[in-house]
């Protein structure tokens, strides 16, 4: 397996190093500290199984460099391992093709756990962006816009791409028969007790899920279910 470990903290970028090498003997490691490099490392000519991203490293542009690696190559999981835990960065990743965000207050056993879920063709939400929706949004540091904080309520794991609707956690089935009906966020939000930064979140979930590209797919999709 071939993994590219981006982050611009060499002592962080080691430490990764030697924990995922207890995970996986076999791994071969490829290092970058800026997104210079890892641009020229994701130029599509190395076949990577695995990427794990920071998003503050030097030369960082917004949440398209993520879009523009998953371009380049879409058979390889990309990972965000960040500093921020703001849902609006996490959103913006899971939209531009990340399979997990994990944030780095993080232990190593959830670490290991949330790449063994993406290796496993799941995708990693951390818990407190559905559980500790308040701490989550109030975290300074993001890399992109805010959103209002609240208590999320589900699981952290879902399914990832063209999966049925038996993967999906409780609540995001319950999400998933109201865009059936055609409700609005608004109108989910204030049937389900949820706010409508929670429902997003869900609704982002279902789409990569499902594997469609908008609300209408995931309807049609949910009515074949």
């Amino acid at each position: 397996m071939n993994v590219l470990i981006a982050d611009d903290h060499l002592l962080f970028r080691d430490g990764l190093r030697r924990l995922l090498a207890q995970f996986d003997a076999d791994m071969t490691f490829f290092e970058a500290s800026t997104y210079d490099e890892v641009r020229s490392l994701c130029d599509g000519t190395r076949p990577f199984d695995l990427i794990l991203l920071d998003l503050g490293m030097p030369g960082w542009n917004g949440f398209s460099a993520l879009g523009d690696i998953h371009v380049n190559l879409p058979k390889a999981l990309l990972v965000v391992v960040s500093g921020s835990e703001k849902r609006s960065d996490l959103l913006a990743a899971l939209e531009n093709g990340a399979a997990g965000y994990i944030p780095k207050s993080s232990s190593a056993k959830v670490l290991l756990g949330a790449l063994q879920l993406v290796l496993a063709g799941g995708i990693y939400l951390p818990e407190q962006a559905i559980r500790g929706g308040d701490r989550v949004d109030q975290m300074q540091g993001g890399y992109g816009g805010g959103a209002a904080g609240d208590q999320m309520d589900d699981t952290a794991a879902i399914g990832n791409g063209s999966g049925g609707g038996d993967q999906l956690t409780p609540r995001q089935r319950d999400v998933l028969a109201r865009l059936r009906d055609g409700k609005s966020n608004k109108q989910i939000a204030h049937e389900l007790g949820l706010t409508e930064g929670t429902v997003k979140v869900h609704v982002t979930a279902i789409l990569r899920h499902l594997g469609v590209r908008n609300r209408t797919q995931a309807a049609l999709t949910a009515q074949s279910l």
